[in-house]
Order: C-alpha cells, then structure tokens, then sequence
C-alpha cells in the first residue's frame, strides 16, 4: 500500500500500522462504489460471464498455461530446495514476525504463497482480457489468493502460536468472544476501531457554535469566530452525503473547522440528516436544492453578497452541479470561489470497480436499494474494506480474532465506522452521473431545471485531491480542471482519500505539489511542471482563500440573525442520529 503522510494524532488516536495504513483507505466513497455496495459483498465474488471469456481466451493460448505451469512446478523446487529469491513487497505488514525469515520451514511456506500469487496475476494477464474484465477477475482472484495466506491461517502463523501458548489458550477465547460480537451485524467482518472511546460532542466535533438551521433535509452550522475580525466573505462547507460532516471537525488541533476560524474565516457548514425509508425520493435535485437553500441562508446572515463553497468528495459534485444551476441563473457573482477536495467528476476508468459496472449488475444494485428505500452505509463500508482487504481486513482477522487483542482507538476509523444511508433517488442519480460520465458533457444532467454546464463555472478554483488515494485517484481529480471555466489551482498532497482532508499544520512529513494556475490538459505534463512544497496544503489554500475575501471586517457578535435564529448547539442534531 502507498505510504501516506501521518496526521498529528490526539490522545485517542492508535500509532499501529493499520490505523496508519486506514487513512488512505476509509472516507467518502465515489459514485462507482455505490453499485457495489447495492449488490452485497457475496455477490462481488459469484463468478460471471468474464469467468468463462478468461477461459476461452486461455484454451486458445495452451501453450502459455503450460509454461506457466511449469514455471510454477519450477518456482516450487526451488523453494523446496532453499534457493527461492521471491521476496514480499515492501509495504506488506502481514508477515512481520521474524520466524517468516529465519524459520527455514516458514520461510518456504512464505516463497511457495508469493509464487502461487504471482503466477494466477500472471495467467490473468495472459488472457488479455478487456479493461473490465481483467480488473474485475484481478479483485477476485486476489481476494481469494489474500484470504488463503499462511498468515491467516491459525495452526501456521506463528504469531498466532505464540500468542496462545503465552496465555495459555485464552487469546483464542478472547478471540472467539470478538468473532462473535462482530458476526451479529453488518458488514461481518471483524472491527478496526474501538468505539466506545468516542463519542461526537464529547471528544471528538468540539468547535463551538449553532445550528442556524434546520429542515428535513440537513441542518446548517454556523461557528463562533475566534478572532475579533473576520474576513468579510464567509465559506459553505459541503459534506459528503454518505459520511457525517466531522471528518472536517475532528479532536482540537486535527479540525479543519477549528484552523479555518483561527485564520479569521466566517465558517459555515451543511449537516446532513441520516436518512431514512420514507426519505427514498430524494434525488440530486432534492441535494442541489439543500446546497442552494444554505448557501443563500449563508449570504443572508453574513450580510454578503457572495460566499465561497468547498466541497468534498460526492459532496463536491453536488456542489458543482449547484454552481453550474447559479451561473445559469445569472447568479455567479454570488459565488467568490469553488474547492473540491478528493472529488472526481470525470469518472471514466476512475477505479477498479467502475468494470463492476455494467447496465445488468446496475440495474440489481439500482434494484436492491429501491426495495429498501435507500443505500445502507454498513455495505459501503464494507466495499472500502475488500478493496484492501490486506490493510483493512486480515491484520484485524488476524490480531482481534485469532490474537484476541482489542482493536485500536482511532478517530478518523471512529467516523468511518459511523456510518449512514443513501436514499435510493440519490443512489439512482449518482449511478446514472457515474455510468454516462453525464457530468461532462454539457447539458447531459439537468439539476433544478438547469442543464449542467460545468464550463459555465468561470470563478477561481481551487482543486485538491491525494497521491495516495485509490477511492478518488489523483488523476481523476486532475481531470476537474479541463471541465471547469475559470482559474484552477491544483494541488497534490502525500495523502490518501481521508488524510489529505484531516491534514493539519505540524506534521513534518507532510509536503504538497503544485504549479501555481498551469493545469494541461495532460496531468503527466502536470506533475514535470509541479514542486514540492514543505508543510500541509490547508496553510497554502488558506492563504489563496485570503485572497479573495475581500479584506476584513468585525466578527460578528451573535451567531444567525432574525430570519435564522438558534435551534441548537453544534454540533446538532442530525450527526447523532443512527
């Protein structure tokens, strides 16, 4: 797995590897993610018709399978005879007990898996399969090679053997009491986070301030300066609507919230409500609309006459859409800027599992979800976890299940683990965005009457995705800025999905590429013409947000105003629902 820059943790927070590694991993999902999610996970691994066109292509090419074979039996001898040179990919922490290396029977137990892995991704590749195919049989062939690994397997691991006879048989009682807790619901799989030591409001979603309003829909935030001027354009902040709005209000000094207000800016942000069956029609428009409604509800207590909006990830497509319906309606001035962070809009080839998505598999996920009435967050989850499943799924196997260890305390896998719904409409819409790549081509969505035209979008942006990120490739973010109208500032941090949003001042291994407002149509050409710069991109985006917010002007005294008085303390109502 990519490295990734490490947050500053709180007192909380887990220095194990896999809470590292699960940085890069969990958060907001993209719109080809949600067909996975609305199949379950027994039905990513049926085999299909790809099964038997890998066949066919291969019963043409005999001759290949059986050097592949050979080279397989040969591989084999030598690691029976000591003289294997197959090593682990660096980055691999499944094999860390020294008995893998210095065992002579581990170490060949070890060198005859790696061979069996490299062989079956060796035999796929032969087939030379189409995109789709080759990815989609690449994830199952490799979830199936992964979970047969020596070191998941409890009379080989040597870990694992250690650990019970050092207490005396009691890890795997401690470890069958935690298999059992985490068989009784969804996703089934074992847990990466200890729960019971967060709790949102209690240590975790702490920046001060009210809930201006609130609907059926979400609820809008606004926070309590913490500087005596404040600058005179306030910010929207637009959550994804398939996670909770704290990943940008995490514990004192991780926040995004907190920073903002501390660098003098007027911050508001929309909550979103956890919804339900009875909640199955709303649909992106019924998402624009919430966006248009808090932004203008943002203008009106401000007193300003334009605002700037972030948006990330599934929320930072909203947010455009919303724009784009603005700049239709003559009304771009209102808007001072646009961000999005780890959003991909152009989703052509965007993952591994855009090849899950042809019209058959869409129409039962599209399906499953219309019977319940919405997308169930704990399914979502679990397609971030088999996507990795050697960071997110084995470690935990291995060390909660056969080990009987507690899992870690970690707030970014807190949130993960907080999850919510997707009424059906959206998880409609989002589907048809993803399989047309309609949100390229204008007039190819319609939101709130306007035909989507994200060219028509020629205010500054600004454009931030993670070199680590495997849910929202940096590459695909990249592609923004070829659809956008104005100025576009990209920039690239060391991240991954999660981290490159919960990146803080302070960390002295993170670093950040850009290019000052040259984005080519190439991003290869893109990355010749960046440099590397020390520190976090929240300090440069801060400093390019100052620049067009129009000076400073007196923080306001009182929170809301007469049309949008106090129903609550932040951090609300809707981020606590279940």
């Amino acid at each position: 797995m990519a490295d990734t820059a490490a947050p500053v943790r709180d007192a909380h927070s887990s220095n194990t590897p896999e809470a590292e590694d699960a940085l890069s991993t969990a958060g907001a999902a993209l719109d080809l993610l949600l067909t996975e999610a609305g199949l379950g996970t027994r039905a990513r691994f049926l085999p299909g018709r790809e099964t038997l066109r890998l066949v066919t292509r291969l019963a043409r090419h005999p001759a290949q399978v059986v050097r592949r074979g050979s080279a397989l039996t040969g591989e084999l001898a030598k690691v029976v005879a000591g003289r294997s040179e197959l090593k682990l990919p660096r980055g691999d922490r499944r094999f860390l007990d020294p008995a893998w290396s210095a065992s002579w029977i581990y170490r060949r137990l070890l060198q005859a898996y790696l061979a069996v892995d490299e062989t079956v991704d060796a035999v796929i590749g032969d087939a030379e399969l189409d995109w789709a195919d080759d990815r989609k049989l690449r994830f199952i062939a490799q979830n199936i090679v992964d979970a047969l690994a020596p070191a998941n397997a409890p009379l080989i691991n040597p870990e694992v053997i250690k650990g019970a006879i050092d207490s005396g048989g009691l890890s795997f009682v401690r470890g069958a009491r935690q298999f059992a807790r985490d068989m009784r619901e969804p996703p089934r799989l074992p847990a990466n986070v200890d729960v019971s030591k967060f709790g949102v409001g209690r240590n975790i979603g702490l920046s001060p301030g009210a809930v201006v309003l609130r609907n059926e829909r979400f609820e809008l935030i606004q926070y309590q300066p913490a500087t005596a001027e404040v600058r005179k354009v306030p910010i929207l902040l637009v959550p994804p609507m398939i996670n909770k709005f704290y990943i940008m209000d995490l514990a004192p000094g991780r926040s995004h919230i907190e920073h903002l207000v501390q660098s003098g800016q007027e911050v508001f942000t929309i909550s979103w409500r956890n919804q339900r069956a009875e909640h199955r029609d709303w649909g992106l428009d019924a998402y624009a609309a919430a966006v248009l409604e808090a932004f203008e509800a943002v203008l009106d207590i401000s007193g300003s006459a334009r605002a700037h909006i972030l948006g990330y990830c599934a929320g930072g497509l909203v947010a455009a859409a919303t724009i784009s319906h603005l700049a239709a309606a003559g009304r771009l001035e209102q808007v001072a800027s646009v961000t999005l962070g780890v959003c991909v809009i152009d989703n052509e080839h965007s993952n591994v599992l855009g090849a899950f998505t042809t019209e058959q598999v869409k129409n039962v996920a599209l399906a499953a979800s219309a019977r319940k009435g919405y997308l169930d967050g704990r399914d979502l989850a679990s397609v971030f976890l088999w996507l990795r499943p050697n960071d997110l799924i084995w470690p935990y196997v291995v060390s909660n299940w056969l080990l009987g260890k507690e899992p870690p305390a970690f707030d970014i896998l807190y949130w993960n683990a907080d999850t919510t719904r997707m009424p059906a409409g959206l998880h409609r819409d989002f589907l048809g965005i993803a399989s047309e790549n309609s949100m390229c081509r204008p007039g190819g969505v319609t939101v709130l009457g306007s035909p989507v035209d994200l060219g028509a979008i020629t205010v500054d942006t600004y454009v931030v995705a993670g070199a680590a990120d495997h849910i929202s490739p940096w590459q695909n973010c990249y592609r923004t800025t070829q659809l956008l109208g104005g100025r576009t500032r990209f920039v690239l941090s060391t991240s991954g999905h999660i981290a490159a949003i919960v990146n803080p001042p302070g960390n002295k291994r993170a670093t950040y590429r850009a290019a000052g407002e040259q984005t080519p149509p190439d991003s290869a050409r893109w990355e010749e013409l960046a440099t590397t710069n020390q520190g976090t991109w929240w300090t440069d985006w801060d400093e390019w947000l100052a620049e067009r917010s129009g000076g400073t002007r007196p923080a306001p005294t009182r929170l809301g105003n007469r049309r949008h008085t106090l129903v609550g303390a932040a951090p609300g109502e809707y981020v606590l629902e279940a």
